[in-house]
């Protein structure tokens, strides 16, 4: 007896992160080209403890507590000392964080010579499907990646 073929949709990480984002109510969402290599972008995105703080204004540490292959549990601490506690999946070009409250993730692929790169940011309340318009015309996700390229600048420049 053959067994029934599903289709298979392979997405790259962005693809996968712009779906989810579509999904999340509230969700702030921004992706953008940058002229430098995967590799390049992803040693700023995915370093959560000295480079991430950096790109997000409130937050002003990240620790890892704990790490089992890609999986972590990571601490952020906020620029008013409030704490949130992560789970977090972070691989080359993905990475998607969860608290209590809130939503985030990062994603980076190759596209022509450059990188597409994508930020997503959600809280993760009740009540956000009637807030959805108004958040979702936020720059919030505009100005972390102005920030992760200011942080690529320096990096090639330092």
């Amino acid at each position: 007896m053959n067994e029934p073929r599903w289709p298979v949709a392979d997405l790259d990480p962005v693809r996968r992160l712009r779906i989810m984002a579509a999904s999340i109510p509230g969700a702030t969402y921004a992706e953008e080209v940058f002229a430098r290599s995967v590799h390049e972008v992803w040693a700023v995105a995915g370093d959560l403890e000295a480079e991430f703080p950096m790109l997000l204004g409130d937050v002003r540490t990240m620790r890892i507590a704990r790490a089992d292959g890609e999986r972590l549990e990571v601490v952020a601490v906020g620029r008013l000392g409030q704490r949130a506690r992560f789970d977090v999946v972070i691989r080359p070009g993905w990475c998607w964080m969860q608290s209590r409250f809130l939503h985030g993730g990062m994603a980076a692929a190759p596209e022509g010579d450059g990188t597409r790169v994508a930020f997503l940011g959600a809280l993760r309340i009740p009540g956000m499907r009637l807030a959805d318009p108004i958040l979702r015309t936020l720059p919030l996700g505009g100005r972390v990646l102005r920030r992760l390229e200011a942080r690529l600048q320096a990096r090639a420049a330092g």
